[in-house]
């Protein structure tokens, strides 16, 4: 009997301890389990791991893509420009006044641009250049600026006697300064004008037949003239009725304005938002600008002031820079440009302009260049509005500038 009784209380014992074992299994289990799922429940990407391995057919590419999705990433890319040369202007008493002569050529040089692109996904968001390194340095431009007191006619005709009046005068095999030099003529040496093709006039000398600038010739020799008789004929082809019908959002701006340079500095003579008298002192500038590049001087004008607030900011009053050009978004003072006076960078903007934006590509511009093309959306307010400035309104903004000077004439 002890022995039953013995052998019941083992089993007993051996019932409860596994009771007991069981117990302590479960509850293990039951906490294990509580907090996976309280983890998961924690932050969005893991829950959403969760609920997709309960799916009965998982989908990996599914899984990848919604890991992968939103992901930002970054790109460098390098890659070789053209680095526009400068142009310098001297004064020459032995021009006529108004007029330019180009005394050295100016040759781009070239540097390694890097730009930063940014992407979501498979979008582009964001794209800004970050630096530049220059490989070849430019040669800069050369150009005189007439001082002088002569006559200029620009209005002669087939078979007129016409005079040299710059120093020395190349005469060239075809109507373009990259043309091959023919002979060099000095000042006041009488020729015969024999064809004219837009600003080149084709002369005859001795047995010698080729082109110069118009602007180079007087049909008066001034070796006959008193002093007292001296004078400067100068006028726009233009009353400032029809500039101002010419006027137009839509217009052309890879032509010139029509102003002569006397109706440019008139736009500027008297005008009070000019404080520090930056656009009267370099309104010429806008004008050779015109003659060398073939682009609207006005339109220049305009983007200036809209760019530099009448040459009130501080890259502008700081760096002669009026146009914010090469400023950065991540440092916009420190990245900008910064030039010896204003008239470099009205230069530089003008053929900027007229190469990457006014022109198609593979357009002859100015000098026997060929137009680059590469940020070209039409010649007009809107189509430069589209790669060069970010604002929509920019369009706007300048137009309205622009108004203003032709009604300043």
């Amino acid at each position: 009997m002890r022995k039953i009784n013995h052998k019941i209380k083992t089993q007993v014992l051996i019932i409860s301890l596994l009771l007991i074992i069981g117990l302590v299994v479960s509850l293990c289990a039951y906490m294990f389990i509580f907090q996976k799922k309280t983890a998961y429940a924690a932050t969005q990407n893991v829950e959403e791991e969760y609920e997709t391995i309960e799916k009965k057919f998982i989908d990996i590419n599914e899984i990848l893509e919604k890991n992968t999705q939103n992901k930002k990433k970054e790109e460098i890319v390098k890659k070789e420009i053209d680095l526009e040369y400068i142009t310098k202007y001297q004064n020459n008493p032995e021009l006529p006044s108004g007029m330019i002569q180009v005394v050295q050529e100016g040759i781009d040089g070239k540097q390694e641009e890097i730009t930063k692109k940014i992407y979501e996904g498979d979008k582009l968001t964001e794209e800004k250049i970050v630096g530049n390194t220059v490989t070849k340095a430019s040669v800069n431009k050369i150009v005189e600026v007439g001082t002088g007191r002569h006559i200029i006619n620009y209005n002669a005709e087939i078979g007129d006697d016409i005079y040299i009046t710059p120093s020395f005068l190349a005469i060239r095999i075809e109507p373009n300064e990259k043309s091959e030099k023919l002979i060099t003529l000095n000042k006041n040496t009488k020729v015969e004008l024999i064809e004219k093709k837009k600003e080149w006039y084709k002369i005859q000398y001795q047995s010698y037949a080729g082109w110069a600038k118009a602007e180079c010739f007087t049909s008066i020799n001034p070796n006959e003239l008193k002093q007292d008789e001296i004078e400067i004929v100068q006028g726009s082809k233009y009353t400032k009725q029809q500039l101002i019908r010419s006027l137009s959002f839509n217009m052309k701006l890879n032509k010139p304005s029509g102003l002569s340079l006397e109706q440019f500095k008139k736009i500027f003579a008297n005008e009070t938002k000019d404080k520090n008298n930056i656009f009267k002192d370099n309104a010429q500038y806008f004008y050779y600008a015109e003659k060398q590049y073939n682009i609207n001087g006005v339109f220049l004008a305009a983007v200036a002031i809209h760019e530099s607030g009448w040459g009130g900011s501080s890259i502008a009053s700081n760096k002669n820079n009026l146009f914010g050009y090469g400023a950065y978004d991540r440092d916009p003072y420190n990245s900008a440009y910064e030039f010896s006076d204003y008239s470099e960078g009205i230069d530089l903007l003008a053929r900027v302009f007229a190469k990457y934006y006014l022109n198609p590509k593979g357009t002859k511009i100015y000098d026997g260049n060929i137009a680059d093309g590469c940020y070209y959306n039409g010649e007009t307010l809107t189509g430069v509005n589209k790669k060069y400035a970010t604002d929509k309104n920019w369009a706007n903004g300048v137009y309205y500038w622009m108004k203003h000077l032709y009604n300043n004439l």
